[in-house]
């Protein structure tokens, strides 16, 4: 089993457990955020998703700064931030001050990918990359090893409560036979239309941290269903 970022309180310590939740505040009752986080906080779930979107890199926008900094004083579980927007990298030292513990940017908005996460090491965070649907598993092989996460994106990015695109399942297979092949350790994440259809056969094929935003924040019972979520077994 690989080692997996725990982060209690933000630290960063490493420690074997199951598959992570990483609840998507995108989905969330923005009018009642503070009220959200803590259900996040109070629940089973590891993690707090934060997708940004800047209208450009995707045909949406979500929240910036300072919704992010209020989140973070309402949060002692990790900011899993998702940067969907043009040159992350103008922002990386901000998001270190905000107190993301994983950072994680796009490789189709990336022209020096291998630069861009020696930066967010070196500001003190995880480093992820996610790929679009359509992005080829090579586009990253160069880089694994500078990797602490990959977030196969499955659903095409922007939007909240699209439908899961089941080609994704082979995909995280074959990140996992990479991972295995070159001894990489980073985490395989899924984020997009994650819910109980799907989560035991991601889990399954290799998935490590699961995103959930719809099926958790309108679920009638948020905390129950993150419950359910982290129970499956592969």
């Amino acid at each position: 089993m690989l080692q997996y970022s725990d982060y209690h309180s933000r630290s960063h310590h490493f420690c074997t457990m199951t598959h992570l939740i990483a609840p998507s505040l995108l989905a969330a009752d923005f009018g009642h955020l503070a009220r959200d986080v803590q259900m996040v906080e109070s629940s089973q779930a590891d993690w707090h998703h934060i997708d940004v979107m800047d209208g450009l890199f995707v045909p949406n926008i979500s929240y910036g700064m300072p919704v992010i900094a209020a989140i973070g004083r309402h949060a002692n579980k990790p900011l899993d931030v998702h940067l969907m927007i043009q040159d992350p990298d103008r922002y990386i030292s901000t998001f270190a001050e905000l107190g993301a513990s994983v950072l994680t940017v796009h490789e189709e908005a990336c022209t020096h990918l291998h630069r861009t996460l020696a930066s967010i090491r070196e500001a003190g965070m995880k480093a992820g990359v996610a790929l679009n649907p359509h992005t080829p598993l090579h586009a990253i092989q160069e880089v694994l090893g500078q990797l602490d996460l990959v977030c196969l994106m499955s659903v095409n990015p922007g939007f909240g409560g699209q439908k899961y695109i089941p080609e994704t399942l082979n995909k995280v297979e074959r990140l996992a036979a990479m991972r295995q092949e070159h001894s990489a350790q980073f985490l395989i994440e899924v984020d997009g239309g994650v819910g109980r259809s799907n989560a035991g056969s991601l889990v399954q094929a290799g998935a490590d941290v699961l995103v959930a935003g719809s099926s958790v924040f309108k679920a009638q019972d948020p905390m129950a269903e993150v419950e359910w979520l982290k129970s499956v077994t592969g």
